[in-house]
This record gives structure tokens, C-alpha cells and sequence, in this order.
């Protein structure tokens, strides 16, 4: 995936590990409220890898999150996530 690519797909898409816990409380968060979004685990995924180490400058900083407008957020937290996504 290339960094034209952000954003190609419709809705939330959710960047990380399974065995982060940053990651695992942003998908908690999501899942709560029901907020669908495309999982890529960049342990299996070498194409999410490249992105995410792509847009963060080499890093493979979790979560990045990726937003129907093309906006991404790296390593938010809770509260930066639900204000963006105009939830409590």
C-alpha cells in the first residue's frame, strides 16, 4: 500500500499488533461503540508493515489509524481518538 493509497478504502482502518495494549484498548474502544473499521495486523501483513513504517518515518509506531478523510492519527489517545471520531 502506498501513501496514495490512505484513505482508498471507505471508513476506519486500524494498523497494529495483537500484542500491543495501545492497540488492544483503541480496538476495545471501537468495538464498544461499534464503530466498524478494517484490521491490519503488521505482524502478518508486510504491505500494513510498509505503510505504517512509511508514514511514521520508519517507525512501526501502533496504532495508526486511518480515517475515511485520509487523516491519520498515530499512537492516540482514547480521548484524541473519540473526539475525532465524535464520540464519548
Amino acid at each position: 500500500m502506498s501513501a496514495s493509497d490512505v484513505g482508498a478504502e471507505k471508513g476506519l482502518t486500524v494498523y497494529g499488533t495483537t500484542w500491543c495494549p495501545s492497540v488492544r484498548r483503541v480496538r476495545r474502544f471501537l468495538d464498544r461503540r461499534q464503530i466498524p473499521y478494517r484490521w491490519v495486523d503488521i505482524d502478518e501483513d508486510a504491505e500494513g508493515r510498509a505503510f505504517v513504517e512509511q508514514v511514521n518515518n520508519g517507525m512501526r509506531s501502533v496504532p495508526t489509524i486511518v480515517f475515511e478523510d485520509r487523516s491519520i492519527l498515530v499512537e492516540p489517545s482514547i480521548a484524541e481518538l473519540a473526539a475525532k471520531l465524535g464520540v464519548e
